[in-house]
């Protein structure tokens, strides 16, 4: 399959299994077979990656993008050898970051629950494409992927506000809202992944959803208090 559509949780997926390194091998830029840029598209994703992991602390070394067709069996065998033998340098992961595996997993885990807030959030930068893709090393800095981080946003349903109408709960993809009908809807945040469905999807007329940043989520509701109790419509 075309490069582009390696995701980056696909990635962190594979360190989460215990990978000690991850290689993309991709068409060279300019002789993509399936879209004119899927290969623009894989190594903007992956220089991102390697900066979201150099920000948890895993050697962006780990993960590499290399330029190889399927023709090129020679170049390809010496990629594989040298890209082993800089992993075998750097040793199981975590050895070389100081980090323990149970340590090394829940902060991977943490970023997968990210990434759909981070394509959100780089969006327009993903979708750039630069003539010349040595640019894409330095195109993210380690100041905008501080700030990313220091800018993720929580959800909030304001129970005061909620009509309990259900569109939140039916379009989350995860399912993290809890609710049914007459019952304030109430968002999981262990389960939510900040891409902010709910914020887009309430009805305006209600506006219940909040976002918040920099700020604790409130409490929720206690159940005994989520019964919306409706009055009757009057009749002519």
């Amino acid at each position: 399959m075309c490069g582009g559509r390696v995701d980056m949780a696909f990635v962190l997926r594979a360190f989460s299994d215990g990978a000690d390194g991850v290689i993309i091998c991709n068409c060279w830029p300019g002789e993509c077979h399936y879209v004119p840029e899927g290969n623009y598209n894989a190594v903007n994703m992956m220089n991102l990656t390697r900066k979201l992991l150099d920000h948890i602390g895993i050697n962006p070394e780990r993960l590499r993008l290399q330029w190889v067709t399927a023709s090129e069996g020679i170049q390809f065998a010496d990629t594989v050898t040298d890209f082993t033998n800089t992993i075998k340098e750097l040793g199981p992961l975590g050895s070389n970051e100081g980090l323990e595996a149970d340590e090394i997993k829940v902060r991977l885990q943490n970023l997968t629950k990210l990434v759909p807030y981070i394509k959100i959030a780089k969006r327009d930068k993903l979708l750039r494409h630069l003539e010349n893709v040595e640019e894409y090393s330095t195109f993210y800095t380690s100041e905008e992927i501080d700030q990313l981080f220091k800018e993720i946003p929580s959800y909030y349903i304001d129970p005061e506000k909620c009509q309990a109408c259900g569109t939140c709960r039916r379009r989350c993809p995860v399912e993290a809202i809890d609710g049914d009908k007459n019952l304030v809807h109430i968002i999981d945040q262990e389960k939510c992944i900040k891409c902010g469905t709910c914020l887009a999807s309430c009805p305006p007329r209600f506006s219940a959803v909040t976002k918040l940043v920099g700020e604790p989520v409130p409490p929720p509701i206690p159940e005994d208090k989520r019964k919306i109790i409706r009055k009757p419509k009057k009749k002519d």
